[in-house]
């Protein structure tokens, strides 16, 4: 009975502790570079050279990093983010320019060999499978990054475009909540 009141005191002791620790030592985020993050696609494709969106925001806040690089935000997210920060707008990289129509992976079931690459390699973990076993993808969590092409030693994975209708179009991200904020 003594060593379960012991414990329960030594869990009430250090839950007190870590509580006091998350208050005082506390890391706070740079607002701007959250407020640019809601303006990316979140698609964490790292095509801009960042390992997600988050890295990249931040890299624009600290100027590491040009406002242009989003491959899927394309111009849109471009400006937006210009009209955040009050910057000029920049020329679009050549290969943001080539503007891709959605597209979703598709796992041919029959040649997946189950080596878990195209889960690994996947940044929203939208492939579902597991060692030497089928691997599928939920389609409504691709985000058509084409992340997990490389990878694939079969080559089992393809792009297919997903065509333009009324059910997935979606406004180009948040141009109309950024338009007069500086």
């Amino acid at each position: 009975m003594s060593a379960i009141i012991l414990l329960s005191v030594l869990g009430i002791i250090f839950g007190l502790l870590l509580g006091y620790a998350s208050v005082k030592f506390k890391v706070e985020g740079n607002p701007m570079a959250e407020k640019v993050t809601e303006l990316l696609p979140h698609q964490q494709c790292g095509k801009c050279g960042y390992p997600g969106c988050a890295p990249y925001a931040e890299a624009i806040i600290s100027g590491e990093a040009e406002i242009n690089l989003c491959t899927p935000g394309r111009e849109t997210t471009m400006l937006n983010i210009a009209n955040l920060l009050g910057r000029a707008p920049v020329p679009l990289d050549a290969e943001v320019v080539l503007e891709k129509p959605k597209a979703l992976a598709i796992i041919d079931e029959n040649r997946c060999i189950g080596c878990t690459l195209c889960i690994q390699a996947c940044p929203v973990d939208a492939i579902l499978g597991a060692a030497k076993q089928m691997h599928t993808v939920i389609a409504s969590e691709c985000t058509g990054c084409e992340l997990c092409l490389p990878p694939c030693p079969v080559d089992c994975i393809e792009m297919r475009e997903i065509p333009l209708a009324t059910s997935n179009w979606k406004f180009p991200y948040p141009l109309l909540n950024t338009v007069g904020r500086a």
